[in-house]
């Protein structure tokens, strides 16, 4: 990739519209906040069991925060356009934002995503990166276009993924806190007018579906590495899971395990979980829970309330 021309000089510190929810978007508002810049407006979801914890951070700092169900309707561009940010920051989005929005900045809109773009683009990415056995992820600031994750690239870094990451695990230990130092550190480079736009090579782009269960159930025929890959990828959403009979599991906390045996018999139930033989091996897995219910377990303990022996033959769901 060939980076293009720097923006021109700019002020130290930005007006800044920040959109984004939950723990990763409260942080970088703390870091904007930190670092002095103009916090405009906060942009959230609207209210759900409690909270977001950016609307609190904003609340807390006495930044105005505004909770639109939509950012299609022409009030809400407007609303942000009369605030006249120099630039909007997207840290964490779930929702559509319109071109109409992300163009109302003088100096763009950036956004965060938690891959090393051009790959993995999508809702999924980190799911997807270990599904496919990943050893290496990463996260990115990119300018904002109208496409779905495709605008030039600011700036990036890797992270190392360790062979029992989980989803959960290589977003809150690895990822999170990477992706929040770089939203700070682009601030900065676009203030100091040195962030770059470079343009992502389609070449090599690739694009996932959102991880749902199509594609997390359980062929223990597969390789012990690749049944490991699943389940880790899909934990701690949507949970990979196979049948029991009548129960349908979510198996969690996967570990590659010494056995050998019928793809998907259990050879193991013990404080250290449930040991199913797959196509060349084993897995261990550590947590569980029944299908329908919303609270893991120990996995030998869920294993049993769901009548499962050593010896029980686990099948694809």
């Amino acid at each position: 990739m060939v980076a293009t021309a720097l923006l021109a000089t700019g002020p130290m510190s930005l007006r800044i519209v920040l959109i984004g929810q939950a723990a990763f978007a409260e942080k970088v508002l703390n870091g904007l906040v930190a670092r002095g810049d103009d916090i405009a407006a906060v942009y959230c979801p609207p209210d759900g069991a409690r909270p977001d914890p950016v609307k609190a951070a904003a609340d807390t700092a006495g930044i105005p925060c505004h909770q639109p169900p939509s950012y299609k309707p022409d009030a809400v561009r407007a609303e942000i356009a009369a605030l006249a940010p120099d630039l909007i920051v997207l840290a964490f989005v779930t929702k559509i934002i319109p071109a109409a929005v992300i163009e109302v900045p003088r100096l763009g809109s950036i956004c965060f995503h938690p891959s090393l773009l051009p790959r993995y683009r999508g809702g999924s990415a980190i799911n997807w990166q270990l599904i496919r056995g990943e050893s290496v992820a990463g996260a990115t600031v990119f300018w904002t276009d109208p496409g779905i994750d495709t605008g030039p690239i600011l700036l990036q870094r890797e992270v190392p993924i360790d062979e029992n990451h989980s989803a959960g695990s290589l977003y809150y230990k690895a990822i999170f806190p990477l992706g929040v130092e770089l939203m700070v550190d682009s601030v900065r480079m676009i203030a100091d007018g040195t962030a770059p736009r470079q343009v992502q090579d389609e070449a090599v782009a690739t694009y996932d579906p959102l991880c749902r269960d199509e594609h997390a159930a359980i062929d223990w025929a597969r390789p012990a590495r690749e049944v490991h890959n699943l389940i880790r990828g899909c934990d701690p959403q949507p949970g990979a899971f196979t049948d029991a009979g009548a129960a349908r599991l979510r198996l969690y906390d996967s570990r590659i395990a010494d056995g050998s045996g019928a793809a998907g018999t259990v050879l193991a139930l013990d404080d250290a979980g449930i040991t199913v033989a797959t196509g060349d091996g084993a897995v261990r897995l550590g947590k569980a829970r029944v299908d329908g219910t919303k609270e893991k377990k120990p996995a030998a303990e869920t294993a049993a309330d769901a009548g499962i022996e050593v010896g029980t033959r686990l099948t694809a769901g």
